[in-house]
Formats: structure tokens, C-alpha cells, sequence
């Protein structure tokens, strides 16, 4: 349950806190008021994308946070236990969750005072709470969201993730196979252009680090000259001359030995002189060594310079490195080889793809059933639920399109796999007596619409009792008896768990457990947004406003007031 939500600097909200309760929590307020900002920030507050777009004008950042108290789930339980995010092991758990958006970027998620990421985000939201939104009876229109529904109902989510990996699992051996079974021309080809690289790759005979080798040796020979002076002199310096470092040094060493005879402390120092000793005439050693190899030879200048032409020709074609290149050969050779062999790795992927085929049958087999199964028992549910909604002589049927026993024993007949399974779900619809059920999205109303979501959303979700539900003006295209069916829905529904609903419909508001109305205000040239419970006095003049508009009269007063006592 959401007990708490603060938002701050977003959109048209300056700081706007609010506390929620058990039950049926109705929002109200004048159109453009800013409810739906307030939905959205949950959403946000649950994982949706957001954008910088949504801070107040004028700012730098925006916060929204939440306090939901919870009976921890064990999927719940799981995600906070793979996230390494405490969660308390009390019967009644609670999860703070902070978001803050700034025009920087750096947006920052915390749950439970940790950092989290956006996609751990949304995994705990879809414990937490369902939002539906105004115009989601629009989806029903959408055939494809049919199936998501019933699967929904039929809690079929391991079933799904089952046939999904079958599928892919089976399309991955499926599209191998396709590669090797490509036109002979068009392999004969590809095995002339990968030997090619091959032989060509071999003959290089290259080694890692040979180009930066070579470089250094050619600026060596490019530069004999100046590097014969330079190790010449540095011999010179340190060990040749009469006066060279190491002579003098030598000489300091002796005296400071002597001195050392009448004061001990400049005995710590021989130590360090010799190891000097030791490094400096292991340079002049090897400035002299490296003079005397030293010779300028035109040829090899040459030979160095052809390889290099050589590498750098393979980079061009093949990798920007010798490292790129090796890998290059490496890859491709195993490339021939798989096409060399392609004959007996085919017959191993015709087998293993039956394999994979017959995998994905059972998988996709039971979703079948399970789905089967439940189609009649969600037809029972909503049509038993349509009497609740003023939908007294409604119908749905759930009409499931299989392949047949013949087509999917045919292995060249795979039209209908897909991830979801091979099913193709349509919902059937029929609103009023003598007339045969026909494609929902085809006669539903949006009045109809609206309801039957209400009824899919409420009955698919009737054993989520620890989430809370929010519905944004799902009641739109519907008014009279019928808004008072719908909030007598949600009534229901708010026995079993926290329901949340914006709604301009009397009839609805009159039902809340708690009530609170959603205002705009303008001050000094500034629009704000606030939200306040309202107290009973100040139901029956919101209620009251909702069936009158703007000229509220005592006619109003008084239908409200029979409304409240009604809905007791």
C-alpha cells in the first residue's frame, strides 16, 4: 500500500505531500487541475522513463519519494535479495523509494536510502502498484494485447518465459541451419575468399609487437649518427674522461669513508655512494655496448621499411592492429573450417533443430492448455461481473486459434510459433440480447470499453491483494447509473486491496473511503498545484460542484448529501 507521496518541483507542483489509507482513495478536482501529473509522478516513481522536461520551470531538479507498506511477497523478497537492498523480515515491511531528476542527467534512484537502477526499479514497481491509465480501454482495440490479458488471469508467467526460451532456443538452430544451407555458388565463393585471407594472414608470419619493433629500429638507423654521439659522450662523462663522474665519485667516496673515521653519521652514506657507483658504470657500460653495435646499413633500413608497408597494408584490410590481425586469422579459420565441415554439422543442427522443435511444442503445448483452461473461467468471471458494471446482458467469449493436430506435425510448417506461444487470442463481445458475440474492437462501445477493462484489470488481478491499483480516469464515456455500477466496482475491489482513481463522476467519488480534491491556483503571476483530504463538509460541496459545474445550488447540495448517505 502507498502510505505516503511527496513530489517536489515537478511540472506545476512546488512541494505537495500527501498521505493515502486502505480502501478506496478518490482525487477529484477541475479539469486541467493536475491530477494526472500526480499519477505520472508514481509512475515515475515506479520505473517509467522520465525526462528533464518534467521539472518545474525555473528549476534545477525535482524529487518525488514514497513510503509503501507492505506484506513482503516472495517475488518481492527475491528482488530485494538479488539487489543486496535490506528489506526488513517484519509481516509488515517498509519501502522507501526516492527519485530525483536533474537538468544535468544525473539522475539518482534510491530505495531504502541505496542506490539502485531504473530497471531494478521497475522490477520492485510491478510489486507495488498497477497503474492503468486514462484511455487504456483504447488497448482492447489492440488484438494483441488479448492474450496478455488472459495471461494475466491464468498467471501463466512461467509458462510464457518457458516457451519464449523453447523458441528461441529452436530459431537460433533454425537460422545456423539456414546459413549453411545457402546456395553452393555462394559457399564456394565464400570458401575461395576465406582461404585467401588465410594463406595470405599465414604468410605474413606475424608476431605482436613486430611493427612497434621495427619502428624503434628504424628511427634508430635513420638517427646512427646522433646516437653514436650521444652514447659516445655519455661513456665519456661517466668512465672515460680524467675527470668522469665515476673518478670523481670514487675520490668523494674515499674522503667521506675518512671523515666517517671521526664522525659516524657520515658512515650511512658509503652505502648509497656505492650503490650510485655500481648504476652509474652500469650505464657508461651500456652507452658504449650500444655505440659500438651501432652501423647504418641501407639494406636493412630497406627490408624494415618494406615490412612495415606490409602490416600496414594487412591493417588496412583486416584490423588496426597485429593483435587485430591475429584475431582476424584466428576467426576466420574457424569460419572454414565450420563451412569445410558444413555438411556434417547440418545433419548434427537437422537433428538438434527436431530436438528444439519438439522442446518448443511442449512448451508452447501446455500454454495452449493453460490458456484453454482459463478462457472458460475468465468468460464465467466477467460475464458474472458485467451485472456489477449495468452490462446485465453482455457476453464475452475468448476465442483461441490454434494450428491443427496435422500442422504442427508437419515440420515444415512453423507459421504460428511465435515467443508468446502459437495461440492467436481474440476477445468476442456482444452487449446486448439475440446478437452472436463479434469482434470486440470491432462493436464495444467507449462506455463498454471502459468497463470491460475495469472487469479484465479487476478480475486479472484479483489475487494481488498486497499491490495497490490506481486507475487514471478509466471512467471516462460513462456517467448516471452506470458511473455508479463502476464505483461500485471499485467499492469492491477496494475491500481487497488500496485503490487509487482520478474521476470526474459524482457517483464514484461519492464511494471513497477518503477523499481528496486536486487544485490550481494562480499567485503572483504563478501557477501552483495542491492537494488536500477533504473533510465531510467539504465532500458535499466538491461532490456537489461535480454534478453542477461552476454555479453550485442547494438542488446540488442536497443530491450530494443523499449520494454520501447512500454510499455508507
Amino acid at each position: 500500500m502507498l502510505s505516503l507521496l511527496k513530489i517536489k518541483n515537478v511540472a506545476l507542483i512546488d512541494s505537495l505531500t500527501v498521505e493515502f489509507g486502505g480502501g478506496l482513495n478518490l482525487l477529484t478536482g477541475e479539469t486541467g487541475s493536475g491530477k494526472s501529473i500526480i499519477v505520472d509522478s508514481l509512475a515515475a516513481l515506479l520505473g517509467e522513463r522520465v525526462s528533464s522536461d518534467l521539472i518545474k520551470e525555473g528549476e534545477s531538479s525535482a524529487q518525488i519519494e514514497g513510503l509503501f507498506t507492505v506484506s513482503p511477497s516472495d517475488g518481492l523478497i527475491s528482488e530485494f535479495d538479488e539487489s543486496g537492498i535490506e528489506l526488513g523480515q517484519d509481516r509488515e515491511a517498509e519501502i522507501i523509494i526516492r527519485r530525483e531528476i536533474s537538468l544535468t542527467g544525473k539522475n539518482r534512484i534510491f530505495v531504502n536510502d541505496q542506490m539502485a537502477t531504473q530497471t531494478l526499479l521497475r522490477r520492485i514497481g510491478q510489486h507495488l502498484v498497477d497503474i492503468h491509465g486514462q484511455g487504456e480501454q483504447a488497448a482492447l482495440y489492440d488484438v494483441a494485447t488479448h492474450v496478455s490479458l488472459l495471461d494475466e488471469y491464468a498467471a501463466n508467467a512461467d509458462l510464457r518465459a518457458q516457451t519464449a526460451a523453447a523458441y528461441a532456443e529452436w530459431s537460433s538452430v533454425r537460422r545456423q541451419l539456414a546459413e549453411l544451407e545457402k546456395d553452393d555458388s555462394e559457399k564456394l565463393q565464400l570458401l575461395d575468399i576465406l582461404r585467401f585471407q588465410v594463406t595470405e594472414l599465414k604468410a605474413a608470419g606475424l608476431r605482436v609487437g613486430e611493427d612497434d619493433e621495427l619502428e624503434e629500429e628504424k628511427r634508430q638507423l635513420n638517427n646512427v649518427e646522433k646516437l653514436t654521439s650521444l652514447s659516445s659522450d655519455v661513456y665519456a662523462l661517466l668512465y672515460d674522461n680524467t675527470e668522469a663522474t665515476l673518478a670523481t665519485l670514487e675520490r668523494a667516496a674515499r674522503k667521506i669513508d675518512e671523515l666517517g673515521e671521526f664522525e659516524s653519521k657520515f658512515l650511512e652514506f658509503s652505502e648509497g655512494i656505492r650503490t650510485a657507483q655500481a648504476v652509474l658504470e652500469e650505464a657508461a657500460f651500456a652507452a658504449r655496448d650500444f655505440r659500438h653495435k651501432l652501423e647504418f646499413s641501407p639494406e636493412r633500413l630497406d627490408e624494415i621499411e618494406t615490412r612495415l608497408a606490409e602490416i600496414s597494408r594487412l591493417k588496412r584490410k583486416y584490423g588496426d592492429s597485429v593483435e587485430a590481425l591475429l584475431e582476424h586469422l584466428a576467426a576466420t579459420e574457424a569460419r572454414l573450417a565450420g563451412i569445410e565441415t558444413a555438411d556434417l554439422t547440418a545433419a548434427e543442427l537437422r537433428k538438434h533443430l527436431a530436438e528444439t522443435r519438439t522442446a518448443y511444442m511442449s512448451a508452447a503445448t501446455k500454454l495452449h492448455d493453460s490458456r484453454t483452461a482459463a478462457a472458460r473461467r475468465i468468460e464465467k468471471s466477467v460475464v458474472e461481473s458485467f451485472r456489477d458494471v449495468a452490462l446485465e446482458k453482455a457476453k464475452l467469449e475468448v476465442r483461441i486459434d490454434a494450428p491443427t493436430d496435422g500442422e504442427l506435425k508437419d515440420h515444415e510448417n512453423a507459421r504460428a510459433f511465435t515467443a508468446n506461444g502459437f495461440d492467436r487470442i481474440e476477445f468476442y463481445f456482444s452487449a446486448n440480447p439475440g446478437e452472436s458475440p463479434k469482434p470486440l474492437a470491432k462493436i464495444a462501445s467507449g462506455g463498454e470499453a471502459s468497463r470491460l477493462m475495469l472487469i479484465l484489470k479487476t478480475t486479472a488481478k484479483s489475487g494481488s491483494g498486497g499491490k495497490s491499483a490506481v486507475f487514471d480516469e478509466i471512467d471516462v464515456g460513462i456517467g448516471g447509473r452506470v458511473a455508479e455500477a463502476v464505483g461500485r466496482k471499485l467499492k469492491e475491489l477496494s475491500a481487497r486491496q488500496q485503490v487509487m482513481c482520478v474521476t470526474h463522476q459524482p457517483q464514484i467519488a461519492s464511494l471513497a473511503d477518503r477523499h481528496f480534491v486536486v487544485e490550481k491556483t494562480m499567485a503572483k503571476a504563478k501557477t501552483s498545484i495542491a492537494i488536500r483530504e477533504l473533510e465531510p463538509a467539504e465532500r458535499v460541496e466538491e461532490i456537489a460542484r461535480m454534478l453542477a459545474g461552476e454555479q453550485i445550488t442547494d438542488a446540488a447540495r442536497e443530491n450530494a448529501r443523499v449520494m454520501l448517505a447512500a454510499a455508507k
